[in-house]
């Protein structure tokens, strides 16, 4: 029943499911069907275990039990039911990571509901406009969270619940209502089940998640129930947890990933969720070390600052001890060249790892372009970092490496069930990635128009995403399709794709875009690339020294002529990033162009053509 393939177009089947979680048996939930019956089933056969806990700098906030977690859910439920919360209904949820959050989620879905997961830390004025947008039923929220949206219009819900919080100013409830009152008043309930025609099936929605950067108007991705049911299966087949894994939950669990990867996961394998109040890398050192974190999602920004701290441990050692650790280090490679073993590693490198509390075996990266270097001396080290890709438009996961054995150089193979195309590749076998499989959401909420410019009738998802498919089936992602530049010569470059040639050089944060998204452009001039960087803190005053430049100059040089960048411009401020530290590249050239004011402020680096 599969439509015809043009030649043009290289396709991968995907991989089959692989029983290699501990009992031997793939997590097939083809029965299942919806999100409230799996988190039903297995929170149940979690009973007696821990499952979530809430750390704030050195202290234990909170630790809930799978069975304690049940509780809340039912409490919750019939808080939202006595506020007319029923099947269809949409739930929002503009909380902190924690406990609450995921009870709060999990009421809604146990309900039938459709849950709406905004981010807490996102400006009031896109909060309001995506609350509005949404059409919720009810919004629960953190205090703090509360006050900032008093400049907002609040009508956009038809019932607030509002979790004061431990400590702070009090706060201006109306029109809402509080939280703990409401639950307190609900009483404790089993876990809510709907019934009869009332259910809601596989096909159904399950949330409605709002992509990051959603400048030009809201993108409400409508996901369903079989969604999220494939997709967790498939990770947790792939990757499974034991009960006495422990996974860092460092994202916003709004994020697409970390709502995945943070909370369906690890709730399907009987698994322990660690939440933080603080992000600062020595707490979330110290946390993995106390908890005995054994997983963890990182996107670019956060796999860097762990790369540093690693490091900044193995520079510590000195004399002999040093020594000796970067010997072991060197023998390791020479060992697994053929097949890597990061437990050899780990092993190896104990005093080193030892901060991290010694378990750290997994990380999972995506969610931008990841560092080759980044990724390669992670690894190296026994922090083993498997490299994916996804989209919200398709629930967070389309292809991830199963590192059998490591590599730097792809995103991975396709899920389970997850079919790619390469639409109209070019004479290096790159082009735009298309996605069809049971993970690929139902369209955009209430806008047909866009949904249509993405989603084809036979089910193919266009990602705007450039890449091409190597001769193993991996995914090696190039850059994206809005942001290519076409050269005199018609050579096609994608600032990503250059990028990674940059990295290592000691800079707090470069990026490669295209001149003209800077300084607008005549017709018939030259597109070019220049190179943003922002010193290190060992940078005098904030300039780059003719060692760097000669570096960049270096490494410039030694790239294809029509991938080399004209020059390069000095930041002075932080990049602007998503709450998920995804680079805001168009409001980084504004912002640039800002700055400068003007061309002569482009240090050339010797590369021909430019502007």
């Amino acid at each position: 029943g599969a439509p015809a393939r043009p030649a043009a177009w290289v396709a991968h089947p995907g991989l089959r499911a692989r029983p290699l979680d501990p009992a031997g048996r793939a997590f097939d939930l083809g029965r299942t069907p919806s999100l409230g019956a799996m988190l039903d089933e297995a929170t149940l056969r979690g009973r007696g275990r821990p499952f979530l806990v809430l750390r704030d700098r050195e202290r234990e906030v909170e630790r809930v039990s799978f069975d304690a977690y049940r509780r809340e859910v039912g409490r919750a439920a019939r808080a939202f039911t006595a506020r007319g919360v029923g099947p269809g209904d949409r739930v929002a949820v503009l909380l902190a990571n924690g406990p609450r959050w995921l009870a709060a989620a999990g009421a809604a879905l146990a309900l039938g509901a459709v849950l709406v997961p905004l981010d807490a830390r996102a400006e009031p004025a896109e909060q309001g406009r995506l609350l509005a947008h949404a059409g919720a039923r009810l919004l629960v929220c953190d205090g703090p969270v509360w006050r900032r949206l008093r400049d907002v219009p609040r009508g956009a819900v038809a019932h607030v619940l509002v979790d004061r919080g431990p400590g702070g100013p009090p706060v201006d409830l109306a029109p809402g209502e509080d939280l703990a009152g409401a639950l307190e008043a609900a009483g404790p309930g089993d876990w809510p089940r709907p019934t009869g025609s009332r259910a809601p099936g596989p096909e159904d929605p399950a949330t409605i998640v709002y992509s990051s950067g959603t400048a030009g108007g809201a993108k409400g991705c409508v996901l369903p129930h079989r969604a999220y049911l494939a997709q967790a299966g498939a990770l947790a087949t792939l990757y499974p947890l034991a009960h006495d894994d422990a996974y860092m939950s460092v994202l916003p669990t709004s994020h697409a990933l970390d709502f995945m990867c943070g909370f369906l996961v690890p709730a399907l394998c009987g698994a322990r969720v660690v939440h933080l109040a603080t992000l600062r890398p020595e707490w979330l050192v110290d946390a993995c070390r106390r908890e005995r974190v054994t997983h963890l999602a990182a996107v670019p920004a956060l796999l860097a600052a762990l790369e540093r701290r690693v490091r900044e441990r193995l520079d510590a050692e000195q004399g002999l001890a040093g020594k000796g650790l970067r010997g072991l280090l060197a023998l390791r490679g020479a060992l697994e060249r053929d097949r890597p073993r990061d437990g050899l590693a780990r092993a190896l490198l104990a005093p080193v790892l030892a901060p991290l509390g010694g378990r750290l075996r997994r990380i999972f990266a995506g969610g931008a372009f990841v560092p080759r270097a980044t990724a390669r001396f992670l690894t190296d080290v026994g922090l083993p970092v498997a490299i994916g890709y996804g989209l919200t438009e398709a629930c967070a996961v389309v292809t991830v490496n199963d590192l059998q054995p490591f590599r730097d150089d792809t995103v991975g193979l396709p899920l389970a069930g997850t079919d790619l195309r390469i639409d109209a590749p070019g004479p290096d076998g790159a082009g735009e990635v298309c996605v069809r499989g049971p993970q690929v959401f139902r369209g955009y909420l209430d806008d047909p128009a866009r949904t249509a410019d993405v989603l084809g009738p036979d089910g193919w998802l266009r990602t705007g995403d450039v890449g091409r498919l190597d001769p193993a089936g991996h995914l090696v992602l190039v850059g994206r399709k809005k942001h290519m530049v076409v050269t005199a010569g018609g050579k096609n470059v994608y600032p990503e794709d250059v990028e990674g040639a940059f990295d290592g050089l000691g800079l707090e944060e470069h990026a490669v875009v295209a001149a003209h998204a800077v300084w607008p452009s005549r017709p018939g001039d030259d597109e070019a690339l220049v190179l943003v960087a922002r010193p290190g803190p060992g940078a005098g005053g904030g300039a780059l020294g003719p060692e760097a430049l000669a570096g960049l100059a270096r490494r410039n040089a030694a790239l294809p002529e029509h991938k080399r960048v004209a020059g390069v411009l000095v930041a002075a401020a932080p990049f602007p990033r998503t709450t998920s530290l995804k680079l805001r590249r168009e409001a980084l050239c504004a912002a640039l162009a800002a700055q400068a004011g003007g061309r002569a402020a482009v240090r050339l680096l010797g590369a021909s053509g430019g502007r």
